[in-house]
């Protein structure tokens, strides 16, 4: 692992720990597979806890991410599960993500992820827990994300200036379209050559790879990458969604 987000994450362990009632601590997504890109990646973690998050705890969980330090330290996004509440996909977590605290659920396509290919910080892995996703309960939330998340996120058109929008976008449209396709999950690394194949802007598509693997970067406006970004991730969840 990256010498830098490996001292990251034994600090953070060892301010967590002391901090609630941690059962395990468990990486998913980029973190947890060979795609990870240190400084372009965020470090997405799920913490276990053997009871709900109290106000004397929510404050400690704010202490500990504010205290981190380091380039890395902002990427660092832990939902907080009480042990009792695993079995509930709807109910939302006390979750620290872009630097600030609030509730939202842990997803089916998180919960996939931590049973394929979790990577194990602390306690027991993901099966000896969490329950596990049927292929049904991941299809249903995936064209529930694209129907009423994304799709409606195109009518927009100013929030598609900024990077985030557009690399989420597209890449979360490529491997939905996988995932309902062929009930398999993909990286961001696979999503990006999947998403030629559906017919993405090419000078887009290689905006979104320089910025996460340091290739070289296209001539393109914000206003004219917007424009594509937007009808394309239109265009896909509705061909996604028939």
């Amino acid at each position: 692992m990256h010498a830098a987000t490996e001292r990251l994450l034994s600090d953070f362990l060892r301010g967590v720990e002391p901090a609630v009632p941690l059962v395990a601590l468990w990486a998913h997504g980029s973190l947890a597979t060979d795609d990870y890109q240190p400084g372009r990646s965020d470090l997405d973690l799920v913490a276990v806890l053997d009871a709900p998050v109290t106000m004397e705890q929510w404050r400690r969980i704010k202490a500990v991410h504010r205290t981190l330090d380091g380039p890395l330290a902002a990427r660092l996004h832990c939902s907080y599960l009480a042990r009792q509440e695993l079995a509930d996909p709807s109910v939302e977590h006390v979750t620290w993500a872009h630097e600030r605290i609030f509730r939202r659920p842990v997803s089916a396509v998180t919960r996939r992820e931590l049973h394929e290919s979790a990577l194990e910080l602390y306690g027991p892995p993901p099966a000896g827990l969490l329950p596990p996703v049927s292929d049904e309960e991941l299809t249903d939330f995936v064209r529930g994300d694209l129907r009423d998340y994304w799709l409606v996120k195109t009518r927009a058109r100013r929030r598609w200036l900024r990077d985030i929008w557009v690399d989420l976008g597209l890449l979360t449209v490529a491997r939905a379209t996988v995932t309902l396709r062929e009930g398999r999950m993909i990286s961001k690394r696979e999503a990006l050559d999947v998403l030629a194949e559906l017919g993405a802007p090419e000078s887009v598509v290689a905006d979104i790879r320089a910025r996460r693997y340091g290739t070289a970067r296209p001539v393109l406006s914000r206003f004219r990458r917007g424009r594509l970004a937007r009808a394309f991730v239109r265009s896909a969840i509705r061909k996604a969604l028939t």
